[in-house]
């Protein structure tokens, strides 16, 4: 059987990319998670969590610096022995450009199963799909942080949310927002963010949580 690795954070992107590609009959072995060299990373910031999701989906988490470069992580992928990476991309072209560019690299595949949807379209085939998810991190400049911790579980959660916030992508494809996953049906079970505290960096207002 041929194995695929899929980018992870915990994002209700990733996972949905990753739930749609297991639902065509692809192998999902590992996840692939990003220490970022751009500045603070919401979800790196909760990497412990992000392991114990992984740990409920029963895959395997790989973890790579981008201090060492995409030449080096385009080796990482290789030495994984898998035959493609499954992206959560919807419309930012340079991170898809970007995600080929190093597919190539690999010799693999790059699967992309939101490119182009319809973000609203999308965030509500989501929950229809018993996915649920909570915002832990705003931009600062973008969406209030009395946002933070508000969860999806249903359409009437979206039209609320798009309702008070029209000119933000339901979806955050713009980095409005970044969102953790407490409910799929890539779980056995259900669980709930535990939030530890309310953080703030530079350019974002953020929660440090576990899941329980």
């Amino acid at each position: 059987m041929e194995n695929y690795v899929a980018f992870f954070s915990g994002g209700k992107d990733g996972l949905y990319a990753l739930y749609l590609a297991q639902e065509n009959g692809i192998n999902v072995k590992y996840l692939l998670t990003l220490k970022t060299t751009i500045g603070l990373s919401p979800h790196y910031e909760n990497i412990e969590a992000m392991a114990k999701m992984a740990e409920i989906m029963g895959k395997k988490m790989v973890i790579f610096d981008m201090k060492d470069g995409s030449d080096k992580l385009s080796n990482f992928i290789s030495a994984l022995d898998v035959s493609g990476i499954i992206g959560g991309d919807i419309s930012l072209e340079d991170h898809l450009k970007w995600i080929e560019k190093l597919s190539q690299s690999a010799d693999i595949k790059a699967i992309e199963p939101l490119w182009k949807r319809n973000s609203l379209e999308l965030v509500m085939e989501i929950v229809s799909k018993g996915f649920q998810y909570s915002i832990i991190a705003v931009d600062k400049k973008k969406l209030s942080k009395n946002w933070l911790g508000y969860t999806f579980r249903n359409s009437e959660d979206i039209e609320k949310f798009v309702k008070e916030n029209p000119a933000i992508d339901p979806a955050g494809e713009g980095g409005e927002f970044h969102t953790f996953v407490i409910q799929s049906p890539l779980f056995d079970e259900k669980f709930d963010l535990k939030i530890i505290k309310r953080c703030e960096s530079a350019k974002y207002d953020y929660l440090k949580f576990d899941i329980c």
